[in-house]
Order: C-alpha cells, then structure tokens, then sequence
C-alpha cells in the first residue's frame, strides 16, 4: 500500500518501530538549476510504500534523522544523482547503503543495469516507464505519477535479498562495501574538478596563454553557476569560453561588442566575466595541458585494456566495471601511483597484470 506522506509527524510514525532497512528512491527537477530541486522521497518500509513530499514544511530535517541513522540499511538503485540532491537539500547522506546496480554488476549481471530493466531480469516483473519525465513539484501529483513513483522502490527489497545472498556466496560482499563507500565520499566532497579545462579537446592546440585563459574561464562558469544556482551553460557555454580563451577581447568593450552579436551570452554577468577572462590564477604554473590525443601512448593503453579484459573475464566481471579507459589514463600519468579510482579490490585483482606491462613500458 501507498501512503502520502507530507508532515514529519507522519513519516516519525511509519518508521516506528525502527525498521533495519528500508528502500529509498528521490525525484527531482534540474532543468533550470545547478542543484536538483529534491520533490518527492520514496521509501519502502516492509510491504508499505511512503511517498514523502519534500516541499512540506520542516520535511528535509525529519528526512535526515533516517538518512544518517547508521541502524538502518539503505538500499538504492545507481544512487549517484539521487545523493547529489538530498545531501544538498537535506544536508546528509544515506548511510549505511546498499546499491542494487554496483551489485547486480559484480554479482556478474551486466553493468550499468537500469532498475526497470534489473527488476525484469531478476525477477521477471515488467514495470511502466511512463512517468519519467514528469513535472515533479506540480501538485497533486496524479495518480500515475504515484504508482510509478512507488514502484521504483517497490521491489528494492527483491533485490537485495537476492543480490546480497550472491555476494556473499561469491565473497565479494567487501567489494561492494568499498564501492558504497567511495561513492558517499564523492557525494560528501562534491567539490569543483582543479582543472576543468583538460577534459576539452577542442583546446588541445591552444598555446599555453589560451588553455590558461580557458581555465580561468571554467573554473568562474562553475563558481558562479553553483553560487547563483544555475546551469553551467547558462553562464556561458563552452564554443563562447573557446573563442573568448583563443582570441581575447583588447578590452572591456571589445568583451560587450562580442556578447552584444552572441545569442544567449551572458551579458550581465560581462563585467564579472571580463575580470575572470583578464586574472591570473594563483596556481597557474601548475597547470597541466589539456589532454592530446597523440599524447596517450595508444599501443600501451591498449596493452592495459588487453590485461583488463582478461582479469575481467576470470572474474566473470564486466571490463567497464573493473577499469575504464579514464581510469587507465590516470593510471598511466601517474605511475608508480595508482589512483583513488582504482584502489582497493581493483587493484588487487588488477595490480600483477598491469604493473608487469608498465614496468616494463617504464624502462
């Protein structure tokens, strides 16, 4: 059964007795917002559903007693987003957790495996995909919002009773708990990438002035667009901080000539803009370059992957799941040292096969 609930008094008293899990799914809007606006919490409770409305009053405190209350397993489905949005709103994240896709995946049932589709293929229940893209913080919600809504927390318990009884059969249960953690520390820091302008290729050739000045740029679009809470590419998209890093405007007018001809540029924040564009930044001389291409050593790269996809297939494993090709690369910068990314059981499993190949590519 469904149950509304939108005062703390009521979700106080559904969660009485203590339960020692419940399952745990958010609805959110992030069209207009750098954060995700949290409208509706869902939590399974035994055979209840709790529909939570997280626009009522005084809801997000009464939500975060439950979330940080380390009694209580919480058990999500590819939680990331979903982590995102209550510890900004309601300050705290759900600990202890317990994550159905992490461990549908080392339980050897695909990666990356979205809930509908886990469900159908662990318990062969087809569930409707209508409602996704639903105006969330409308009310009423309708009544094919609500069932939708519960439904992707319905069968969370299923889940976990079997993926859980397989992990342990496995002896990978640890895995799993060293990814739930790593995935909570991320949510916690949430802090700004040091050098957002790497990842943008279109910059590869720029000289080294201009992929300063393009870092400049990316760090103020993320600032800003956090503290006014809007999208990054409403403060100012990256063909406009391409163009603006590569061939400067002389001055402050030249800046408000430009965006004046720019569709959608932000032209009130221009003076901010042009102070960000004109500052050098404390840390400048540490700037690594943006990433080239050519500058990956492809033939070795493709020796780790080799070495990956074989560990992987013993294991039973999905490759993506035991080391991405981003993982790898920072692998290769910064050896000898392995990355956050790849510590733990990864390297365990990894760390004779990879460090054999660049021990030798090394020499």
């Amino acid at each position: 059964m469904n149950h509304w609930i939108n005062t703390p008094e009521q979700l106080q008293q559904c969660l009485t007795p203590k339960p020692a899990r419940v399952g745990l799914d958010t609805e959110f809007m992030r069209e207009r917002t750098w954060w995700p606006v949290l409208a509706l919490v869902q939590i399974s409770v035994g055979d209840e559903v709790l529909l939570v409305d997280m626009l009522a009053p005084g809801m997000k405190t009464a939500l975060a007693t439950l979330l940080r209350d380390e009694d209580i397993l919480k058990i999500m489905h590819s939680p990331s987003e979903d982590l995102v949005a209550l510890g900004h709103d309601c300050n705290a994240l759900p600990t202890p957790m317990f994550d159905t896709q992490a461990a549908a995946a080392l339980c050897g049932e695909g990666a990356g495996l979205g809930y509908q589709k886990l469900v159908q293929q662990l318990l062969d229940i087809t569930l409707a995909k209508g409602e996704q893209r639903s105006d969330w913080l409308r009310r009423p919600l309708s009544a094919a919002q609500l069932e939708y809504a519960a439904d992707d927390v319905r069968h969370l318990f299923a889940l976990h009773d079997k993926l859980d009884a397989r992990l342990e059969a496995l002896g990978r249960s640890h895995w799993l708990q060293e990814d739930s953690r790593r995935c909570l520390e991320n949510a916690a820091d949430e802090l700004p990438e040091r050098w957002p302008h790497r990842g943008v290729r279109p910059a590869q050739d720029f000289p080294a002035q201009a992929q300063a000045r393009l870092l400049r740029l990316m760090r103020w679009r993320e600032a800003t667009a956090r503290e006014r809470d809007l999208p990054k590419n409403w403060v100012i998209d990256q063909p406009l901080a391409l163009r603006l890093a590569e061939r400067p405007p002389a001055d402050f007018k030249a800046l408000q000539e430009i965006l004046e001809k720019t569709p959608k540029s932000p032209r009130k924040l221009a003076r901010e803009l042009w102070q960000a564009l004109t500052t050098p930044l404390a840390d400048e001389a540490d700037m690594p370059p943006v990433k080239r291409d050519q500058d990956i050593d492809k033939k070795l790269l493709r020796q780790l992957q080799q070495a990956v996809l074989q560990v992987a297939q013993a294991h039973h494993l999905p490759e993506g799941l035991l080391a991405s090709r981003r993982h790898l690369e920072a692998l290769m910068e910064n050896w000898p040292q392995w990355p956050k990314s790849l510590a733990g059981w990864r390297q365990a499993l990894l760390e004779k096969a990879l460090s054999k190949i660049l021990a030798t590519w090394d020499d």
